[in-house]
């Protein structure tokens, strides 16, 4: 058996040369390989590209690197957490490559098993198609995803042996299994290195074979800025917001297995029980969300895609984000609910990008959109500004096509009859007439 040399964070980032194209794990600050990305940060490199889902926060992270202008081209799927990123953006100080979460890491995936690519039906028709190589298969368009590699991965484990097979603490895998298969050398960060025997080889999830050097450095809370904030945040939602989330929950039954989104979708956790018999499923590699804890950290407990500190509840499972969304694209997942931008009224949404801001952030809109069994959208009927959210065609960016069955906002419910947008529930004290007024695009009526 093999002996992974041990090296310090510092020897870790020495391994990285100028112009490198770098790999990093971690879903927020939520394994990620903190120590050797600062001390990368202290050194004299630059050029680099960096393959992450997110890059860091301000200061933190990756967000270091990108602060030290030490980072040229970022790839990935959801940055607007740092509003460094989009300052960098606008400045020309960085290009930015945006890809949907499951199609990133199912071509970080493809890189690691010696693929070319793959085709999915993810984004297709939206301005993150990849590319004009299409295939029409079993009547769906699909688009083509050239696979990724790296020269360096840097990824977070739990622990590790001698022998380099990792574990991973809770959703912390995210990406970094899939990472760990994908580059030319492999830097593991692990809180503590045993004796090869030590781990059970039924706990292991990235084989030795992948490893080539052990960093032995414990995360602490301060490393995580507010991805290690004591319990999920909550907002003064005895309005709108959480009448629309309690209407919403009332379409889903026992035995649903759901995704939530951010925003008001969230507020749909703390409606549901485990009693009720719902699964929640979050793509960041949980299926069995529980509520949020009276107190600790993300080092403590799970995380959400809102990267809040969340409980796993009786029955659960952790896995890697290429899993997770191979249940989404699978049709595994029974309901997904996500906030929007608009609906129109053949149903198509768009949820992840505004006029006038870089495109930056989509996360798993995308393939949720079109991986779900049935989308339910839960949104405010109108602007800030007073114009309708439901139109008759979506002028912003597209998310995806003919995909919502249900929209629920504080003044109605919409379903999708026959592919014709139809009001089936009237809230609140809402009339016909004020629906009618507020809402920009035609419909059906088909109330009780």
């Amino acid at each position: 058996m093999k002996v992974v040399p041990r090296v310090s964070a510092r020897e870790a980032a020495n391994l990285v040369p100028n112009d490198a194209v770098v790999m990093v794990g971690g879903f927020g600050m939520t394994g990620c390989p903190v120590h050797t990305l600062h001390a990368l940060a202290e050194r004299d490199v630059d050029g680099l590209t960096v393959i992450t889902n997110n890059l860091g926060e301000p200061g933190l992270g990756a967000g270091r690197l990108l602060r030290n202008g030490q980072v040229k081209r970022a790839i990935g799927s959801y940055f607007t957490s740092n509003p460094e990123v989009a300052q960098a953006a606008e400045e020309g100080r960085l290009v930015v490559d945006l890809m949907p979460q499951g199609s990133m890491i199912e071509a970080v995936r493809a890189g690691g098993a010696g693929l070319g690519g793959f085709y999915t039906p993810t984004a297709r028709g939206t301005a993150l198609a990849p590319s004009t190589d299409t295939r029409v298969i079993d009547g769906t368009e699909h688009v083509f995803v050239p696979a990724l590699r790296g020269d360096i991965a840097l990824i977070k484990g739990r622990r590790a042996d001698t022998a380099g097979n990792l574990t991973y603490s809770m959703t912390g895998r995210n990406f970094n299994p899939a990472m760990a298969t994908a580059c030319d050398v492999v830097v593991a960060e692990v809180d503590e290195v045993v004796s090869a025997g030590s781990l059970s080889p039924e706990e292991i999830v990235t084989p030795g074979v992948y490893v080539d050097y052990l960093v032995e450095a414990s995360t602490t809370a301060e490393w995580l800025g507010s991805s290690g904030s004591s319990a999920a945040p909550t907002e003064p939602d005895d309005g709108d917001r959480m009448r629309i989330a309690r209407r919403a929950r009332a379409e889903l039954t026992r035995g649903d297995v759901v995704n939530l989104g951010v925003g008001i979708p969230t507020l749909i956790a703390d409606l549901i029980s485990p009693s009720d018999g719902i699964a929640l499923h979050t793509e960041n590699g949980l299926l069995g969300v529980g509520p949020a804890p009276d107190d600790g950290s993300a080092l403590d407990y799970p995380t959400n895609a809102s990267k809040q500190p969340v409980t796993a509840v009786d029955g659960a499972a952790y896995f890697g984000s290429a899993e997770s969304f191979a249940m989404i694209r699978g049709g595994h997942i029974d309901v997904a609910i996500m906030g929007a931008l608009q609906v129109d009224a053949t149903g198509a949404l768009a949820n992840w990008a505004v006029p006038n801001r870089p495109l930056l952030g989509v996360g798993g809109a995308m393939d949720l959109a079109s991986g779900a069994r049935k989308l339910i959208v839960t949104m405010t009927h109108t602007t800030r500004g007073g114009d309708s959210k439901i139109v008759p065609r979506v002028t912003l960016p597209l998310t995806a096509s003919a995909c919502v069955d249900v929209v629920v906002t504080e003044l109605a419910v919409f379903c999708f009859d026959g592919g014709a947008l139809a009001l089936t529930d009237l809230l609140h004290g809402a009339t016909l007439d004020h629906v009618r007024r507020a809402t920009a695009a035609d419909f059906l009526v088909r109330l009780p």
